[in-house]
C-alpha cells in the first residue's frame, strides 16, 4: 500500500457510510441495502444521499455526498450506470475512502472505456474502488450488512470473497441455513480496482477469520495473487473455487465478469503450489470451511473408521483413498482396542465393523476407546439405520464424544445414513455445529481437505537458490534477431541461448551446401538428424523439413535434397540459410520442458511426457516462478510417465537431477531475459548419463 492509499481497514470498519441513490421505494437495492445497515446494528454513522435529499428510516437525508459536514469512509454508489462517474466525482473530492459501487453496465457489458475512466478519477483523489457490478459487503467486526442481500448472516470465523454477485447473496442465504458463521464475504465483481489479493492481504492478518474461501471467474495480475495466497496459506486455509474449468464455462465466465479465466490447468497446479485447496462445487466449499472453522488441527494422520454396516465401510475406505485419508493399520492394536466391545462376528481391522446389532451404547465404548487411545488421531463414525438401533439416544452420544475429540485434537466426521428419525437427528446436530453428513463420501472429503492442508503446513521450507547464467550472451543473440524484425529463433540461436544457460545440446554443424552437410555427418558420425535452417520456417516438420536416423553419406545426401525441394514448394518465398547437422541421440526418455510469461499468471514452468504425441497424451505439470529444487521434484513426479524415469523392465533410472536442473535453467532465462516471451525444448532427450535438449523453440515478446 502506497503512503496514498487508505488503510482497508475502513472498508470493513468504517466510521461513516453514505449510501448514494437510496430512495423510500422498498423494493429498490439502495433501500434494502440502508434497510440492512440499520437494522444490522451497525454502530457507525449512516447518511442517506439522492436528488431530493430526502429522510429515510428515520436518517437525514442529503442531495449531495459534498454536503455532509462529516468525514465519510465509504461511499455505497447504487444509482444507473450513466450516473456513476458524477457520483464517483462527488464522492473523491468529499474525501471518501472508499467507493462500493453496486452498479452495473460497465466491462462486464463491454463499457470498459467508463470503468477506466471512473476509477482513473478516483484514484487521482486516493479513492479506492470496489467493484463495480457487486451486491455489497458484509464484515461482522463493525456488524455492518453493507449488501442487499439477507438480513439473518450469522457472524463467524469464516470469510468469502465473490466474484459473483448473484451467488454472493445466494451464499448469505446458504451460510445462514446451514449454520456457518462468517467473518466477512465481500463481492469483488468486475474488479476494476480492488481486487481478491488486496482483500486476501487484509484478512490475512484479520483475527476474526480463521478460515478464507474464494469464488474466482478470472484473475487479473495472477502472479501477485499467487504470491499473496502462499503466505496466506501458512496462516490461514483458503479454500478455492474456480469457475470456467470448461472451454464454454471459461467464456460464460469472460462475459459475465470481463476479465479472462486463465488456462483452468495452469491454475489448478498454481493452487497447489500456493497451498490453497480447490473445492469442485459450492457445497464442498461451504463445507470444507464449516470444517476448517469448528475442527482441531490434528497431531498425526492415524484414522479410524467405526461403523455399523460393512457396505458404508467399504465406500468410506474408497473416500478415504480418492481424498488422500490415512487409514491407521496395526491391526493387533485395534483388536485390543476395540474386540471387546463387538460381537464374534465383528471386524477390527479398520473400517471397525461394530456389526448390524450395535446399539448407542456400542457407539459410546467404541468412541471412548478411539478417545483414550494415543496411536487414533482422527475418527469417521458410520451409522446405518436399523431396528434395533436406539437412534433417540445416538445424538447425545454423538453431540458428547465430538466435544471431547476437538478438546484432544482429534478431528471426527459423522455420516448418518437412514429414514426420517435419522435424517431429524442429522439436522439437530448440524444445528450444533457438528459435522455430520448423509453421505460417507462428502464426509471424507473433510477430513481430506483437513489433511492435504495438515500435510501443506508439515512441508519444510524451501530455499531458491540462484542459477547462473550468462544472459549477455543470451541478450546478444536477441539483439540479433530484433535487428532482423523477428519474434523466434532458428535452430542455431535456439542453441545458442541453451548453451548460454548451461543446458547440454547435441553437437551440430549448419551446411550451406551439401558437400559441407557430407562433410559434418561424417565428421560427427552417424546416424545423424538433419533440420532445414530458415527464417521465414518456424514449424519445420509440418513442410518436410527434418529428417531422422540417417545412417549413411547416401541418405545424407537424399534426406538434404528432399528436405531443400520440400521447403521451396512449401514456400517459395523462404530464405533457405542451410540444414542443420546434429548428433542423433539414440537412447532416452523424451519429455517437454518450456516456460513462457503467461497473461494471467506470470512467468511459468512446464514438463511432461514430450515428443509427437505431446498435445494428445497432454501428461503435463505447471509451476509459476520463482520456485525451489523440491517444487521442481514435485511437479516431475505428478506426471503419469515419471515411472518411466525411474527404469522399466530391467532400465537404468535416468538422471532425473539434470531434469531438474534443465526446468530451473529454462525457468531462469524466463525471469532473467525479459525479451523471452516463451522456450520450448521437445524433446528434451533424459537417460541414465543426462539430459539433452534435442529441439528448442524460443519465442520473444511482441510487445
Amino acid at each position: 500500500m502506497s503512503m496514498a492509499e487508505p488503510d482497508i481497514q475502513y472498508l470493513f470498519k468504517p466510521r461513516a457510510i453514505a449510501v448514494n441513490g437510496v430512495s423510500r421505494d422498498t423494493r429498490k437495492i439502495g433501500y434494502k441495502i440502508l434497510d440492512n445497515i440499520v437494522s444490522g446494528a451497525y454502530q457507525g454513522r449512516v447518511y442517506p444521499v439522492n436528488s431530493k435529499g430526502e429522510e429515510i428510516l428515520g436518517l437525514r437525508g442529503y442531495k449531495d455526498i459534498r454536503e455532509i459536514e462529516d468525514e465519510v469512509d465509504v461511499g455505497i454508489i447504487v444509482v444507473p450506470a450513466r450516473f456513476v462517474y458524477d457520483v464517483v466525482k462527488g464522492c473523491a473530492e468529499k474525501g471518501v475512502k472508499f467507493a462500493p459501487i453496486i452498479s452495473s453496465g460497465f466491462s462486464e457489458v463491454g463499457n470498459r472505456e467508463e470503468e477506466k475512466r471512473i476509477v482513473a478519477c478516483a484514484r487521482e483523489h486516493h479513492m479506492r474502488v470496489l467493484g463495480p457490478n457487486i451486491f455489497g459487503i458484509f464484515s461482522a467486526s463493525s456488524s455492518l450488512n453493507a449488501t442487499f442481500g439477507p438480513k439473518n448472516v450469522k457472524p463467524g470465523s469464516i470469510a468469502i470473497i465473490t466474484q459473483s454477485g448473484a451467488l454472493g447473496i445466494a451464499m448469505i442465504g446458504k451460510t445462514a441455513l446451514e449454520n456457518i458463521g462468517l467473518s466477512a464475504i465481500v463481492s469483488v465483481g468486475n474488479k476494476s480496482d480492488i481486487n481478491e489479493t488486496d482483500l486476501l492481504e487484509y484478512l490475512l492478518h484479520q483475527d476474526a477469520t480463521k478460515v478464507i474461501m474464494i469464488y474466482i471467474e478470472g484473475l487479473k495480475r495472477g502472479e501477485r495473487f499467487v504470491n499473496v495466497l502462499q503466505e496466506t496459506a501458512k496462516q490461514k486455509p483458503v479454500v478455492v473455487l474456480k469457475a470456467g474449468r470448461s472451454k464454454k464455462g471459461a467464456l460464460a465466465a469472460a462475459s459475465h465478469t470481463g476479465a479472462l479465466a486463465g488456462s483452468d490447468e495452469i491454475f489448478d497446479y498454481l493452487m497447489r503450489q500456493s497451498h490453497a485447496i480447490r473445492a469442485e462445487s459450492l457445497n464442498e466449499a461451504l463445507e470444507w470451511c464449516k470444517f476448517f472453522a469448528n475442527s482441531p488441527r490434528p497431531r498425526g494422520e492415524n484414522t479410524v473408521i467405526i461403523t455399523n454396516g460393512g457396505g458404508i465401510g467399504v465406500l468410506a475406505t474408497d473416500a478415504c483413498e480418492k481424498y488422500g485419508v490415512k487409514l491407521y493399520d496395526d491391526y493387533e492394536r485395534l483388536k485390543e482396542t476395540f474386540s471387546g466391545m463387538m460381537p464374534y462376528f465383528g471386524s477390527a481391522k479398520n473400517p471397525i465393523d461394530l456389526t448390524g446389532e450395535a446399539t448407542s451404547s456400542h457407539y459410546h465404548h467404541a468412541f471412548k476407546a478411539s478417545f483414550e487411545d494415543p496411536d487414533i488421531e482422527a475418527v469417521i463414525s458410520l451409522y446405518c439405520e436399523t431396528a434395533v438401533f436406539d437412534i433417540e439416544n445416538l445424538s447425545p452420544i454423538i453431540e458428547e464424544n465430538y466435544h471431547k475429540f476437538r478438546e484432544a485434537r482429534k478431528p471426527t466426521v459423522f455420516c448418518l445414513v437412514g429414514g426420517q428419525k435419522t435424517e431429524n437427528c442429522a439436522q439437530d446436530l448440524k444445528k450444533q455445529d457438528v459435522p455430520v453428513f448423509t453421505d460417507p463420501y462428502d464426509a471424507v472429503s473433510c477430513m481430506g481437505a483437513m489433511y492435504t492442508y495438515y500435510r501443506y503446513l508439515k512441508e519444510p521450507p524451501g530455499r531458491i537458490d540462484p542459477v547462473s547464467l550468462d544472459a549477455a550472451q543470451i541478450e546478444k543473440v536477441v539483439q540479433k534477431v530484433k535487428e532482423d524484425k523477428r519474434h523466434f529463433l532458428v535452430a542455431d540461436e535456439g542453441q545458442k541461448v541453451m548453451k548460454a544457460a548451461g543446458i547440454p545440446v547435441p553437437s551440430s554443424s549448419v551446411a550451406r551446401h551439401l558437400e559441407e552437410a557430407v562433410t559434418a555427418a561424417e565428421r560427427m558420425g552417424f546416424p545423424v538428424v538433419m533440420k532445414i535452417v530458415s527464417k521465414d520456417i518456424l514449424h519445420k516438420s509440418d513442410v518436410g523439413g527434418v529428417a531422422l536416423d540417417l545412417s549413411d553419406k547416401k541418405e545424407v545426401i537424399e534426406a538434404y535434397e528432399a528436405i531443400i525441394h520440400n521447403c521451396r514448394a512449401a514456400n517459395p518465398r523462404a530464405r533457405l540459410e542451410g540444414v542443420e547437422i546434429s548428433e542423433m541421440v539414440q537412447s532416452g526418455v523424451e519429455l517437454i520442458v518450456g516456460a513462457k510469461v503467461d497473461p494471467s499468471f506470470g512467468p511459468i514452468v512446464m514438463c511432461g511426457l514430450g515428443g509427437i504425441y505431446v498435445e494428445v497424451m497432454k501428461d503435463v505439470s505447471f509451476r509459476g516462478l520463482p520456485l525451489d529444487r523440491r517444487e521442481v521434484i514435485t511437479m516431475i513426479k505428478e506426471i503419469k510417465s515419471y515411472p518411466i524415469l525411474l527404469g522399466v523392465r530391467g532400465e537404468k533410472k535416468k538422471d532425473i537431477e539434470s531434469l531438474v536442473n534443465t526446468i530451473l535453467k529454462v525457468g531462469a532465462i524466463i525471469q532473467q531475459c525479459p525479451s523471452i516471451s516463451d522456450i520450448e525444448i521437445n524433446p528434451l532427450v533424459v537417460d541414465d548419463r543426462g539430459a539433452k535438449a534435442v529441439d528448442v523453440r524460443v519465442l520473444l515478446s511482441t510487445s
